[in-house]
């Protein structure tokens, strides 16, 4: 599996900060960068959920159906159903170019 290349960024910190992020990073044998990672992932992974990033996707589709949020699991559960009979099905050679019917 190929990792995503990280990107740089530039920030500026505060010299306590400085001082505070070299100690932690050298008891915990990492680098600077790899504890800010650390913090940021943490602070991320804790913020309230209505502002997740992930909840701008509600409302961007339409369904014209009324009882999506109460019926959701039975139109998934019917939308993956179908989707695995049709990738299952062999292709349709019939319409290829040479066949002939």
């Amino acid at each position: 599996m190929r990792r995503l290349k990280k990107k740089p960024i530039q920030i500026y910190i505060e010299p306590k900060q400085q001082l505070l992020l070299e100690n932690i990073a050298r008891k915990k044998g990492t680098s600077k960068a790899e504890i800010i990672r650390r913090s940021l992932d943490t602070y991320l992974g804790n913020l309230p959920v209505e502002e997740d990033p992930a909840l701008n996707i509600i409302g961007l589709g339409r369904s014209g159906k009324e009882d999506i949020s109460k019926k959701h699991d039975i139109y998934l559960t019917r939308y993956t159903s179908v989707r695995r009979k049709t990738e299952a099905m062999p292709p349709d050679t019939s319409i290829l170019p040479g066949k002939r019917r």
